[in-house]
């Protein structure tokens, strides 16, 4: 099916985000950081720093147990007949312009940004006791907005078949680099090649969750969570907390947009 003027600039505005360096957010974030990064790297004992790091794994882990996934799109329909779009269900999106879906994806990016900064500033009151229990509430808030957001495109990715693609988007909103885009698209246009002929997908790395996770940058999880544990800051806790988790919702928000764009565009170019 042919493409329409929005949806070849859509496809270039894509492209040139492969491409492209770290959001201007990204690079002040990380600039600000560095010496801070540098003073806790000093200062945090090892130990602190594994138990925060297998908090995101064991969450990454959890993804592979179908018990874990939970559906955050049934009442997504409604909200895109709230919105103008005349629907049954979240698959029915998958006909309508890109322009219109652009706008309703749009509309999951604050509310989760928000959510993710609370519960970072609630958990910097706690210091390093928090710090733990905050990171796998902040990677559910961000797999939420991950499905809200490939509901809006028409796949609602509430099953663990689609968890290649939530691991490839979690892998290029961490890592900021082109490399990681790059390979995140390679994973959506498999997926949509499988989605459009019917086929089964299991994604371009085999194995389990843990065994995908042995592929992404080990620096994504280290930086996170080494960024994570300046909350422990006294009464600095609370907003770096705050801006952490927004940051990162943040980058994951604007990464699920232009990826499951992408996924909408390739599978319709193959119908």
């Amino acid at each position: 099916m042919n493409l329409t003027p929005y949806e070849r600039r859509a496809r270039r505005e894509i492209d040139e985000w492969v491409r492209g360096n770290a959001s201007l957010l990204a690079k002040a974030f990380d600039l600000v950081m560095r010496p801070v990064d540098w003073a806790m790297e000093q200062a945090v004992p090892a130990a602190v720093t594994d138990q925060a790091g297998e908090a995101v794994g064991q969450f990454l882990s959890a993804l592979n147990d179908v018990s874990k996934w939970v559906d955050n799109t049934s009442t997504f329909a409604a909200s895109a007949r709230s919105h103008g779009l005349d629907v049954e269900d979240v698959e029915s999106l998958r006909h309508y312009p890109l322009k219109d879906l652009d706008r309703l994806a749009r509309t999951c990016f604050s509310q989760n940004a928000i959510l993710a900064a609370l519960s970072g500033g609630g958990a910097g009151l706690g210091g390093f006791a928090l710090i733990a229990a905050d990171i796998p509430i902040l990677f559910m808030i961000n797999f939420r907005l991950i499905q809200q957001v490939g509901a809006a495109f028409g796949f609602p990715m509430k099953s663990p078949e689609y968890r290649p693609v939530v691991l490839s988007i979690y892998n290029a909103a961490a890592a900021s680099t082109r490399d990681a885009r790059g390979a995140a698209l390679r994973e959506v246009t498999v997926a949509a090649a499988a989605f459009a002929g019917a086929a089964d997908y299991r994604g371009r790395v085999r194995g389990t969750i843990a065994d995908q996770s042995r592929h992404l940058p080990r620096e994504i999880a280290k930086n996170l969570v080494g960024r994570k544990l300046l909350q422990a800051i006294p009464l600095a806790g609370p907003a770096v907390g705050a801006g952490i988790n927004y940051w990162f919702t943040t980058e994951t928000a604007k990464t699920a947009f232009m990826l499951l764009r992408a996924l909408h565009l390739e599978y319709k170019e193959r119908q």
